[in-house]
């Protein structure tokens, strides 16, 4: 067993192999404070036949018995991955996958299991560094560690790996991944930060990430397996000749086509061209001849981006595509918006709900409840295919938070908008970044539908071309761009500063220098699109549509929540069922009274403020006797509570019977003349009697 540590902000982590798991190519424990997990790596001993790309699966999967927790259900154990455990699958990936070297088409697996989870929020950071470290001492040719830390801030400061308590306090939540050189992926959300801040959290985060990469490979040099030799594919010169000959021309002016659909079909053309031309040996070489004429498109298509600063639909680096948006456009939605760059079209829809749609969540951390969700759809029509409809996948649960993210900074609070809010994004045509499409889109829709947020929320997706010392920054970039460009960088926020951000690379990281260019050309696109949007719509409509719910609330004292839900809930649900509405009510008093018209919600209202009302002293009320005793009556002034009239403050002549001047069930005016310590209520009708003559003279 071998096992090293080092301190970050002044807790061990440790890495240790050598105990767990010892028939994986690759197995690392990493532990800091309470929280452990357990990550393994395996290769296939062959490659796969008949693949052109890298065959990896990435799985980060919580046990219940790390929270000391048993499940939840009717089977009682682990199910299918939650939405949190498909999203820390995703984040784990992507700084991983670039790494691997071309050519090695071995199906890998890597697991992260986790075994301990402490209050630290450190599972999904100890996911990354552990698979990094059960690869690097593998024998799978996986040669260069990667680092990862948590970073907020704290009013002001900057802090490294904040624990469950102290996220909540942070305007910044970002998760860095890198190797010693560069930063590699962001992922993360804040409060409107600005460009520099972000600069100042990803070199801060840079420094500990360099750390945790040296422990990595002093691991790998006490503890290291030898390497597998992996063969770089050999490309035939004399087909990749030939295939230039015939093709070259043809694809420079394929790739020129401005239309996605188009320019695709061209492509396909010339390639399928080609291979009949040249697949008439007995071995069959389409595979080669399709990754000869790929390359050809990609140099090409860098080529003219790098040499003339031309892209393929035309445009210099830092052009947006044209913008257009409508809203309200379905009429018995909520709120509703299209939103439409380029080839990319977002409908984007809101719906208003109540406490009851809240969704509930049962996690490690604890249950807990949301109230706002942003749910994100691609099908295969919005980019010419035709495939099955399967639940949403893992990149349909990521664009969609990534989405979220952006959004929930500027939703108003429960308190100031006490409705449960969703939005579905539909992506109707997708040519690059549908997920930032998606934002916009869901700030459209909710100023339509009335919901008073702080400002519009606009995205884009920056791209990057480099070669060697040459880089050119790409701002909105195309579906191409992404698959043949070297990074894929999200910004979204408001006029104010950033509210989310996600990069991943397809190099081995991105430096200061670049990250500051993009991040101030993401700045003044996201300025382009944002005063676009507001050419649409600019502050949220004045009124909810006329289908949302009408959500009323009111504030009731603790001490009177019994007697408004009543023994068993009985109360609660006769004030239902005479008006319709649903009603919810919080530990701290306040009613949330939901209902599809003004008229059911007043007379919830009036019934409640009836059984909570509290007698006043020296107001008169119009009560009804309830009982008669010897010594007097008791008046109920409003429902449930009554008072004594004495005999003595009936009448202002003296009486021998109280049923001489009043009798059960007649209505009196009282006036309350005393209420003493334990609330006790004394009344009199002289009194009320002789305050209404004189106010009548």
């Amino acid at each position: 067993m071998k096992r090293l540590e080092i301190e970050v902000r002044g807790k061990r982590l440790s890495l240790e192999t050598g105990k767990m798991a010892k028939q994986a190519d690759g197995a690392v424990v990493a532990q800091y404070g309470d929280t452990v997990v357990l990550a393994t790596s395996v290769a296939e001993k062959t490659p796969k036949e008949g693949l052109d790309f890298f065959p990896l699966t990435v799985d980060y999967r919580e046990k219940a018995y790390s929270a000391g927790k048993i499940p939840g259900g009717f089977f009682k154990r682990e199910g299918r991955p939650t939405e949190k455990e498909i999203l820390t699958s995703r984040l784990i990936d992507r700084p991983i996958r670039p790494l691997f070297p071309k050519g090695f088409y071995y199906e890998t697996q890597g697991i992260v299991s986790v075994l301990s989870y402490g209050d630290e929020n450190i599972a999904d950071i100890l996911g990354i560094i552990s698979i990094s470290a059960a690869l690097m001492i593998s024998d799978i040719p996986f040669n260069t560690a990667i680092g990862a830390v948590r970073i907020g801030r704290i009013a002001g400061s900057f802090v490294i790996n904040p624990d469950l308590r102290e996220v909540e306090e942070c305007d910044l939540n970002l998760v860095v991944a890198g190797t010693e050189d560069a930063v590699l992926m962001v992922e993360g959300e804040s409060q409107e930060i600005s460009e520099l801040d972000l600069l100042e959290a990803l070199d801060i985060a840079h420094q500990e990430i360099k750390r945790i990469c040296a422990v990595q490979n002093e691991l790998k040099s006490i503890a290291g397996k030898e390497k597998r030799l992996v063969l770089t594919p050999v490309v035939d010169e004399e087909l990749k000749k030939t295939i230039t000959e015939i093709s070259l021309e043809k694809i420079k002016t394929a790739i020129t086509i401005p239309d996605k659909m188009r320019r695709q079909k061209a492509l396909d053309e010339i390639l399928k061209e080609v291979i009949e031309k040249l697949n008439t040996g007995e071995k069959d070489i389409t595979m080669d001849i399709v990754a000869v004429f790929n390359d050809i498109e990609k140099n090409l298509v860098r080529g003219m981006i790098l040499n003339e600063n031309i892209r393929a639909d035309g445009r210099s680096p830092a052009e947006i595509r044209k913008i257009s948006s409508e809203v309200g456009i379905l009429p018995r939605t909520h709120g509703s918006a299209l939103f439409v760059r380029g080839e990319t079209q977002c409908l984007a829809v809101v719906t208003l709900g109540t406490s009851d749609d809240e969704q509930r969540i049962d996690s490690l951390d604890g249950e807990s409840s949301k109230t706002f969700m942003l749910h994100y759809n691609f099908p295969p029509f919005s980019v010419g295919e035709v495939k099955p409809l399967r639940s949403p996948g893992r990149r349909e649960i990521g664009h969609g938070m990534l989405a979220e993210r952006a959004v929930k900074a500027v939703i108003p609070t429960k308190t100031e908008f006490p409705y449960t809010i969703r939005i579905v994004s539909d992506i109707l045509e997708s040519n690059g970044s549908s997920s930032m499409a998606t934002v916009c889109g869901s700030s459209l829709a909710l100023m339509d539908a009335g919901i008073p947020i702080k400002s519009h929320v606009a995205g884009i997706a920056m791209g990057l071309i480099k070669e060697d010392d040459r880089v050119v920054i790409l701002t909105d970039i195309l579906g191409l761009e992404d698959h043949l460009g070297d990074m894929d960088f999200k910004v979204t926020g408001t006029e104010k500063g950033i509210t989310a951000f996600q990069l991943d690379t397809k190099i081995g990281g991105i430096s200061h220098e670049i990250m500051e260019k993009a991040l101030e050309q993401a700045r003044q696109g996201r300025l382009h699109i944002l005063a676009k949007m507001g050419e649409t719509i600019n502050v949220p409509r004045d009124n909810l549509a006329p289908y949302a719910p009408r959500i009323y609330t009111m504030q009731i004292k603790q001490a009177k929540i019994r007697d408004v839900i009543g023994t068993g809930g009985k109360v609660i649900r006769g004030i239902v069922e005479q008006t319709g509405v649903k009603i919810n009510i919080d530990d701290s008093g306040l009613i949330n009274i939901a209902s599809p018209d003004g008229e059911s919600a007043k007379k919830a209202m009036d019934i409640i403020n009836n059984i909570t009302a509290e007698a006043e002293l020296g107001k008169i009320y119009l009560g009804k006797v309830k009982r008669v005793v010897d010594f007097g009556a008791f008046v109920e002034i409003f429902p449930g509570t009554e008072g004594l009239l004495h005999i003595s403050q009936i009448s202002e002549k003296r009486i021998a019977k109280v049923t001489d001047e009043i009798n059960e069930d007649d209505e009196v005016l009282v006036k309350v003349i005393e209420i003493d310590k334990l609330g006790r209520i004394r009344l009199s009708m002289k009194e009320a009697s002789r305050e209404t003559k004189h106010g009548s003279q």
